[in-house]
């Protein structure tokens, strides 16, 4: 049936579109953009278009955590380690002409990190707190300098993620006008932004950095949420790239003739949330039950990830043992396995036996919709799970960026809910990052373990990479046994590809267009 659909759509698609030109490359993506605003953004959605294509940042990382230049020509970090200065290359320019210099950097940083601005960004809640961010200085024309708290061996790397924009500007613009109005200062220019359905990129003539040297004319990133028009959209040819293809269309699209599957080993982190949050743990029974270690724990058991990846997913997966991917997480470390009647027997030891009524506590469990793919089917599985074993939990399905992101953001979630972390493999660091500190904004539970957070500080600390990983071992530990989470899965990420392109993609969810071609027949 979902076969037959996906068919009839694409039927339609054909007669409705005509397929993009040989300049221009369009990408579909689940997730609207819900602002343009450099400073304010907090998903890999609106990363994907923005970061490297309509801002710059003073450095790029690839997938393996190389560090390579970008508006900054070179950096050198201080004997200290807290201060890293950059010298950026001469003749750098806004989209509005305004010439690009070390102001207008310290002013992209400043701003992200004023409080009367209130963003909850990536920047503001990634970075600043790994970094230990304290302070940005103009040194000269071209050089400026960012001081750090403590030393960090992935500060730089972390960097990347700062989105440069030119002061003159955005002092001229509202916030509102910011989020919908960028002027950026890399390789492409928005021309045309269209919140919940697109957004359109042209290229930037004589850019003068390496990185907008080729590539395409043209970029359209279309919103589509529906993952049957999705693929009927990349078989009739009016779409190149779909991002997160759910398994029921890998068939249709791979027997299309017109585009193939290409599935990747993701570094996104799927889980559920415990809520630590004092005023959310007040709330009900089930509430406070989750603020015990061992009934955590004890749940861990009764979720059958190995199921459902399998069934929800069509793969097969291994369930994670922490929040880092490997090869940095800890090989000493063994998956939960499912097993329902040591769940049972650990939540009567805990305290919490069933009742005359089978249920021991209640719990909500609140997912997004759409925010990748199977989330809510996801959640309805895992409140299953919980059910057989006296945990009756009831699925709150919540519109992603108007109603879930901002209770996320808040700490206002819970008592359970599904997240979606993008992860990396080049650091451990750049995964343990959500627990850089208890008052992180990135600890969207406030989990609060404080002896995790004193071996963070002695891990940032340590200069020798295998004392260091050592530590990191030693806190997956402290994690695997104090689970803030209940554990899951990597993501595997099943991108849609066009017959006429060329491109291998990327574990770690970044769509980056010089990486493209068009197939020259």
């Amino acid at each position: 049936m979902k076969y037959l659909l996906v068919v009839a759509l694409f039927l339609g698609a054909v007669a409705l579109a005509q397929g993009p030109d040989a300049n221009t490359l369009v990408i579909a993506q689940s997730r609207s953009t819900s602002t343009l605003d450099p400073a304010a953004i907090s998903d890999a959605a609106t990363f994907n278009i923005t970061r490297g294509l309509v801002f710059a940042s003073l450095v790029e990382i690839d997938a393996d955590g190389k560090v390579t230049p970008s508006l900054a020509e070179s950096y050198s970090v201080s004997e200290t380690g807290t201060e890293v200065s950059f010298k950026l290359h001469e003749g750098l320019q806004c989209h509005d002409g305004e010439p690009l210099t070390a102001e207008d950097v310290v002013y992209s940083i400043k701003r992200a990190a004023d409080p009367a601005n209130a963003f909850t960004g990536n920047i503001v809640n990634f970075v600043f707190p790994n970094i230990g961010y304290v302070d940005a200085r103009v040194d000269s024309e071209l050089e400026l300098t960012v001081v750090m708290s403590r030393y960090n061996p992935a500060a730089v790397a972390f960097m990347a993620d700062i989105l440069v924009h030119c002061k003159d500007a955005y002092e001229k613009m509202s916030l509102d006008q910011a989020a919908n109005n960028p002027i950026g200062s890399g390789p492409y220019r928005v021309v045309e932004y269209v919140r919940g359905d697109r957004v359109v990129l042209e290229k930037v003539a004589d850019y003068p950095l390496e990185r907008g040297q080729g590539g395409w004319q043209r970029l359209v990133w279309r919103t589509i949420p529906e993952a049957s028009t999705q693929a009927a959209e990349l078989i009739a040819g009016n779409v190149d790239i779909v991002a997160g293809v759910v398994s029921d269309h890998v068939a249709a699209i791979n027997n299309s003739g017109t585009a193939t599957v290409k599935p990747v080993m993701g570094t996104r982190r799927i889980s559920i949330w415990f809520s630590f949050n004092e005023k959310m743990a007040q709330s009900s029974p089930g509430a406070a039950a989750i603020q015990s270690v061992e009934v955590r724990r004890a749940i861990q058991y009764a979720i059958d990830v190995p199921s459902i990846c399998a069934n929800l997913l069509g793969v097969e997966c291994e369930r994670m043992t922490t929040l880092v991917n490997p090869p940095n997480d800890n090989p000493n470390l063994k998956p939960y396995p499912y097993d329902p009647e040591l769940a049972e027997k650990m939540l009567d030891e805990a305290g919490y036996p069933r009742g005359a009524d089978g249920v021991r506590f209640t719990l909500s469990l609140q997912s997004p919709n759409g925010l990748f793919a199977n989330d809510v089917n996801l959640a309805l599985t895992v409140a299953q799970y919980l059910e057989d074993v006296g945990i009756p939990t009831a699925v709150e399905v919540m519109e992603t960026a108007s109603v879930f992101t901002p209770l996320l953001q808040s700490h206002e979630a819970g008592p359970l809910f599904i997240n979606s972390i993008g992860g990396g493999k080049w650091s451990p660091i750049r995964d343990m990052g959500l627990y850089a500190s208890y008052k992180a904004n990135n600890n969207y539970n406030d989990w609060n373990n404080p002896e995790w957070f004193d071996l963070y500080e002695k891990m940032l600390a340590e200069r020798d990479p295998e004392a260091r990983q050592a530590i990191v071992n030693d806190m997956l530990v402290i994690f695997y046994n104090d689970p803030p989470w209940i554990l899951l899965y990597f993501l595997p990420s099943f991108y849609g590809v066009s017959d006429r392109i060329d491109w291998t993609p990327r574990r770690d969810d970044r769509i980056d267009p010089f990486t493209v071609h068009l197939v020259v027949n």
